[in-house]
């Protein structure tokens, strides 16, 4: 018996929240069409550049 975990990788969440545009701008409601980038999401799989997740354990209080 656990649990299970999903592990979703993006850079936005758009339509739900503002786009991302991926470059500094002061307001998002002020950035320009030029502003936005295109992003890239990468995952290492390899011994040399393996992309890893950590996760801590909470333990119970006085267990």
């Amino acid at each position: 018996p656990g649990h299970r975990i999903m592990v979703q990788i993006q850079s936005s969440w758009f339509p739900l929240y503002d786009r991302n545009p991926q470059t500094f701008v002061k307001n998002i409601f002020w950035a320009r069409p030029g502003d936005y980038r295109k992003a890239t999401m990468r995952i290492y799989h390899s011994p040399a550049e393996a992309t890893y997740l950590d996760l801590p354990l909470v333990r119970k209080a006085g267990g």
